[in-house]
């Protein structure tokens, strides 16, 4: 790994980006390559705004991935979902263009995002994407996030 890059945010203060297309994500060598592993990243508490209202909009994000040859640093992806809290976007285009901008920047041999979005006029959006079906013998557990329930 001498030869390997960096890692822009490991180890360093790292300020929040001002938009996610000004986030930098870092990859870094997969440390088992030819393994067929699968890495869950959840973010409970992700936020990004409504482009009609400008209020907040909160979802819990499940990401799955098969790394290829590298991994995404989780620093760095945490920044990256970190600038969706300024960002105006519909859920759709929000999940979707995450799971893609790691596909297509990681290059992982699968992914899939789950996005599991609190209600706005009191209905629940689920948004679901994935780069195509997994890899045969991969373990991909249920990503684990109930159905909203309301208080109940």
């Amino acid at each position: 790994m001498a030869d390997t890059p960096r890692p822009l945010h490991l180890g360093q203060h790292s300020a929040l980006p001002t938009s996610p297309e000004a986030a930098v994500l870092d990859y870094v060598p997969n440390p088992r390559p030819g393994a067929l592993f699968l890495v869950r990243f959840a973010a409970p508490e992700f936020t990004s705004l409504c482009p009609v209202t400008g209020q907040p909009d909160f979802a819990h994000l499940v990401i799955d991935y098969a790394p290829g040859e590298t991994i995404v640093e989780s620093k760095s992806l945490k920044l990256f979902l970190g600038a969706f809290r300024n960002h105006a976007g519909f859920h759709e285009d929000v999940t979707v263009g995450i799971g893609q901008r790691l596909f297509g920047e990681m290059r992982p041999r699968w992914l899939r995002i789950g996005g599991y979005w609190y209600p706005r006029g009191g209905i629940p959006i689920d948004v679901f994407w994935q780069s195509g079906a997994p890899p045969e013998g991969l373990w991909v557990p249920d990503q684990g996030v109930a159905g909203y329930r309301g208080r109940g």
